[in-house]
């Protein structure tokens, strides 16, 4: 029986990849983001699929990656909408209240997000990662944001399957 068991063990996340699309890889139980005091905890089942409270209607691709999901939150919902490429998200789109807003990552060549192009209602803004930091699992653990002139310090703790 411990034979069957461990071939899946060694593919943990094959089938979906929500833990990609939440910028990290490998066998990710759960990610815990802290910026400005707003903490975030996402948790992953071993196939890979996003647990959230509030999040429903999630539709994948094919190959088990995210291509829309709805998300409530603080009584309102929002249609995420995914791109992606080699991957990764290339971008993501939220309608909330008939607002639209993207988002386009742009990645260097270790694969890490430098900049995101903020567009919401045509009003353009930049957000941009540097300093990262990493954990034995190759994920990025702490990061700086520099957000209209702003530098934040943004940490993140992940949790991994055995």
């Amino acid at each position: 029986m411990a034979l069957l068991v461990l071939p899946f063990a060694l593919h943990a996340q094959a089938k979906f990849h929500d833990v990609e699309a939440n910028d990290a890889k490998g066998a990710v139980k759960s990610i815990t983001t802290s910026v400005m005091g707003n903490t975030q905890k996402v948790t992953f089942t071993e196939e890979g699929k996003m647990q959230q409270d509030g999040l429903s209607n999630v539709v994948y691709d094919d190959n088990g990656y995210v291509k829309s999901a709805e998300v409530e939150a603080q009584g309102m919902k929002m249609t995420l909408s995914y791109t992606w490429e080699n991957g990764r998200v290339k971008s993501q789109s939220t309608s909330i209240m008939g607002q639209q807003m993207s988002t386009t990552n742009i990645y260097n060549e270790k694969g890490e997000i430098v900049k995101q192009v903020i567009n919401m209602g045509g009003q353009e803004m930049n957000a941009e990662y540097s300093d990262y930091k990493y954990d034995d699992h190759g994920n990025w653990i702490s990061r700086k944001a520099s957000i209209m002139g702003q530098q934040i310090d943004a940490p993140r703790t992940i949790e991994y399957y055995k």
